[in-house]
């Protein structure tokens, strides 16, 4: 079997080529961004490909059997592009794909699309409420994907939570360098909410298993988040203990700095986009019983053991990072951020 992994250079993409580099004979790696070429298989062929561009892809998608579709625009990017890649380009995969005859594409959704809600934990019929130009953008695309199942296609949709791992930077890589330099740790709120997270490798072993599982048995949605995770504040905290920095956790009032945030993100003064902050103080987790049922997935980590595990990366590596652009595989700028640091 031969694999095609669209957005092959971003954070799941690199791991998944990696993950699965044993189970198939070739892997497809389409991105418009770079790779270094030695952190991937021997046999993962990279194709400078937009997923926007129907021509292109018809050359590079008739060399896979199965496709990831994992290839988006985060929610940073200009609403523009958010929408031309995560609704065209999944439109482009699935219509290039149902005429090329590949049954099965795995489309990646984000649990982004149910919104802030009230209630959890969430189940796959929950209501979908797009937040944003990425939440929206990601509804739009599974209608997209029910549109393709009608023609006869396999199309599971995985909605995973924020997934963390070695190599995650972006947001991240900011705690990770705040505990690491002992400073406190602003929690939005009193920390008491329950905030669910995801090691990527747990992710990449979900995607498989819905890869080789029959068809009429995935042709589904799928949460995906760690079975085990605890409060903001306890979580957050056990990675603080971890680091032995003397960092802290310190709860903030909620509404007075979500008010600061707003204001310096509109002046383009802070790396920290609403969808983070206007969540940070809420309950947000899913129920994964249903691709532990169908599929069997088990998670291997916890939210506790992730953020270690990711940690941990970060300080191997962090003599090798760049301050570059703002996916999640680079450093972010701080900007204000850096300017409160002194002070915590």
């Amino acid at each position: 079997m031969r694999l095609v992994v669209t957005g092959g250079a971003g954070f799941l993409g690199y791991h998944l080529c990696r993950q699965l580099a044993d189970k198939y004979e070739s892997i497809a790696v389409l991105d418009i961004a770079p790779i270094d070429p030695q952190e991937y298989p021997a046999h993962a062929i990279y194709y400078n490909v937009d997923v926007r561009d129907r021509k292109q892809l018809e050359g590079v998608l008739r060399k896979g059997d199965v496709i990831v579709h994992a290839a988006a625009a985060l929610p940073l990017w200009k609403r523009k592009e958010i929408f031309e890649i995560n609704v065209t380009g999944t439109k482009n995969i699935l219509e290039t794909a149902l005429t090329l005859q590949i049954r099965k594409v795995i489309f990646v959704s984000s649990t982004a699309v149910y919104g802030i809600p009230k209630t959890h934990p969430l189940y796959e019929n929950s209501a979908l409420v797009g937040v944003g130009p990425y939440g929206s953008s990601k509804i739009e695309a599974e209608l997209i994907c029910q549109e393709y199942r009608q023609k006869g296609m396999c199309i599971p949709i995985v909605r995973p939570k924020s997934f963390i791992g070695p190599g995650r930077l972006g947001v991240f890589q900011i705690l990770y360098d705040w505990i690491e330099s002992g400073k406190r740790i602003p929690i939005i709120g009193n920390g008491k909410n329950r905030y669910q997270l995801l090691e990527v490798e747990d992710l990449a072993d979900a995607i498989y298993l819905l890869l080789v599982a029959p068809e009429e048995q995935v042709n589904d949605v799928f949460n995906i988040g760690a079975a085990e995770f605890r409060t903001v504040e306890e979580d957050v905290g056990a990675l603080c203990n971890y680091a032995h920095t003397g960092s802290r956790v310190m709860c903030t009032p909620a509404r007075g700095v979500k008010m600061l945030l707003a204001i310096f993100e509109k002046l383009k003064i802070s790396p920290l986009y609403k969808w983070i902050y206007a969540t940070a103080d809420k309950d947000s987790f899913v129920c994964v019983d249903k691709i532990k049922t169908i599929a069997g997935w088990a998670p291997k980590y916890s939210n506790k053991e992730a953020l270690i595990k990711s940690y941990q990366w970060y300080l191997e590596h962090k003599n090798e990072l760049h301050t570059t652009g703002i996916t999640h595989r680079v450093a972010w700028h701080q900007g204000i951020l850096a300017f409160a640091k002194r002070f915590l």
